[in-house]
């Protein structure tokens, strides 16, 4: 049940933004600034607090942020990390998944890659209840759909 103070708290909301921007380069520019700047928030102070979350990451790493904005010019962002397929691409060293997924196998990765991604996705904050075989099941879908074998040894 929510309290009187509960509801008096709360701010309206205007907008909730999706965005994918690279670890480490956010600037005013195309796409953060015009996503943004139509909401009339404060884009250095995103790009600022945003650089310094990401800096732990490689640069050019594409990370997903779900911006909330509020009507009184304020906004609060959540980042996630980079997407699996991302993150199979690297493992596996290529540009782009099958195009005949399940008939064209294009490589193979491990079971440790798999266990790997699976830490890292574990940290997310919509993911952290689920137990790592669920996420590492997840994984392996992802990387059967995109044409990659996953392997017990390489």
């Amino acid at each position: 049940m929510t309290t009187l103070k509960d509801v008096v708290a709360r701010r309206p909301v205007l907008a909730t933004i999706r965005l994918t921007v690279p670890a480490g380069g956010a600037r005013p520019a195309p796409p953060v600034g015009p996503a943004l700047g139509s909401y009339r928030l404060n884009l250095m102070a995103f790009c600022k607090d945003f650089n310094a979350r990401t800096q732990k990451y490689k640069p050019d790493t594409p990370m997903a942020v779900n911006l909330t904005a509020y009507k009184d010019n304020t906004f609060e962002f959540t980042v996630k990390s980079p997407s699996v397929t991302w993150f199979l691409k690297k493992a596996a060293g290529i540009e782009s998944g099958s195009g005949r997924p399940g008939h064209v196998s294009v490589t193979e990765i491990g079971l440790r890659h798999v266990y790997e991604i699976a830490k890292i996705k574990q940290a997310d904050p919509f993911k952290k209840h689920l137990s790592i075989e669920a996420i590492c099941k997840s994984i392996i879908g992802t990387a059967n759909s995109m044409g990659i074998q996953v392997v017990k040894d390489l």
